[in-house]
């Protein structure tokens, strides 16, 4: 029996490769991890630069605790089953009237990952609605892998701003969020979003992916997490919990985690931006 998601939105997964929205964290629960994230980008604004950006949930608490979150991996579980792995984290923030956007394209095109299965997790931390950029998915186009093209565009926030062309936009379909709602897709739908146009920060942040523990990365050895049940199978370095903010520590793992992630996402690229 689901811990979390009824039968017909597991259905709706299946058949349309996500499922949104999810209520995972009430407004004010959310409100709060937002003051955190603002203060700590006062403190700390070094970690929200460049690729700084990904995995932040290894140097900030209050991002480990989404990425924890019981109803959350409940959730997870009802998809994928019990022993879970996160492997990756990103922030997608989208300042006020910012031209940054998502092109098409599909998680796992560079995951480097034995099998294109899994959930990524899309959190908004403020209102994401078709105004502020929310991301957009193609019901069903998880299917298959489809081929993309490299253009690292200026606007374009994807590491290599790769994007998949001949995308049928009349089918997409928008995934407004609140704050504290989350969206769950698997790494092979089509999804993109477009630039913020409204007054406000769009903040997302991005769990990419949720996976089974006997997942393999096929580009070399690296690192995830064990968010609930128990690794059988070892594929992985399994990363610690962060006990404080920007601990030392937790920085220098999470510098060397982003340096394997930039190894596995740009292999094969003629270029390697600071993203």
């Amino acid at each position: 029996m689901p811990k979390f998601l009824t039968q017909k939105q597991i259905n709706n997964f299946e058949k349309d490769g996500f499922v949104s929205p999810l209520n995972i964290l009430s407004v004010e629960e959310c409100l709060q991890i937002k003051d955190e994230l603002e203060d700590a980008e006062k403190t700390w604004p070094e970690a929200f630069e460049g690729t700084a950006r990904n995995n932040p949930h290894l140097v900030f608490k209050f991002l480990d605790e989404i990425v924890h979150n019981k109803r959350l991996l409940d959730a997870v579980e009802d998809l994928i089953g019990i022993s879970i792995l996160a492997y990756h984290t990103v922030l997608f923030i989208k300042e006020p009237k910012d031209e940054g956007f998502v092109s098409w394209h599909q998680d796992g095109k560079y995951m480097g990952l034995s099998e294109d299965v899994g959930v990524t997790s899309w959190m908004a931390l403020t209102e994401s609605n078709a105004l502020s950029g929310c991301m957009s998915m193609i019901p069903g186009s998880h299917k298959y892998m489809h081929e993309h093209i490299d253009t690292y565009g200026k606007n374009n926030i994807l590491t290599r701003g790769q994007k998949i062309d001949a995308v049928d936009e009349t089918k997409a379909v928008l995934t407004p969020l609140r704050p504290g709602q989350c969206s769950l897709h698997c790494p092979t739908v089509i999804h993109g979003s477009q630039p913020n146009k409204s007054d406000y920060r769009r903040i997302g942040f991005a769990i990419q992916t949720y996976m089974r523990t006997d997942i393999k990365q096929t580009l070399g050895r690296t690192s995830a997490q064990l968010v609930r049940g128990t690794d059988e199978h070892n594929n992985f370095d399994l990363l610690e919990r962060p006990s404080i903010n920007m601990e030392t520590s937790q920085i220098k793992i999470r510098n060397k985690v982003n340096h394997e992630w930039g190894d596995i996402l740009y292999n094969g690229a003629v270029e390697k931006r600071n993203y």
